[in-house]
């Protein structure tokens, strides 16, 4: 089974078995919905621990959580630090010209000639627009802005991204 990162246990909060986690998901209502089931994956270790969410709320950037059978701090102290993941079951279905990351990272760039750029390696938010590092098999890596006019077409099937090549766009 694959899984998929949607946020960190940071710290606790409070004496209530809350934990605070940084998220990096688009759907934190969702995946931290109440009965939600997530695993927990803590360093150094393979072996998930499967918790269902009893409680969500907003505190300033953080998504503060409760899970079933863990009422204290004393509960949920051995979970900081632990990488909270969803199973590939639980990913749903996006709009049209909508991706998860995981579909980007790995694709091959090329341009509308044919030209290899690279693979996409990462992928920056900018909060105006994403920007895609692409890295080619030698040389500096290029960033690759998640635009209209730039990315032309995106086949995940082939895990090729077709660009147009703007001018100054790898300098």
């Amino acid at each position: 089974m694959e899984w998929f990162n949607v946020g960190k246990i940071v710290n606790t909060h409070g004496i209530k078995g809350e934990v605070r986690v940084m998220s990096t998901t688009d759907f934190p209502d969702e995946r931290y919905a109440v009965g939600s089931e997530l695993a927990i994956f803590m360093p150094k270790s393979k072996t998930p621990i499967y918790v269902k969410v009893a409680s969500h709320r907003k505190h300033k950037n953080f998504n503060l959580l409760t899970f079933e059978g863990y009422p204290t701090i004393n509960d949920v102290e051995k979970l900081r630090d632990g990488i909270v993941k969803v199973s590939e079951k639980e990913l749903t279905e996006l709009e049209e010209n909508e991706f998860y990351y995981h579909e980007i990272i790995g694709c091959r760039v090329i341009t509308e000639t044919g030209e290899d750029i690279g693979k996409v390696t990462e992928i920056i938010e900018t909060g105006a627009n994403d920007v895609w590092t692409v890295t080619p098999t030698e040389g500096k890596p290029h960033y690759i802005p998640y635009i209209e006019d730039v990315v032309k077409d995106i086949d995940i099937e082939e895990q090729v991204i077709t660009i147009e090549l703007m001018e100054g766009l790898l300098s």
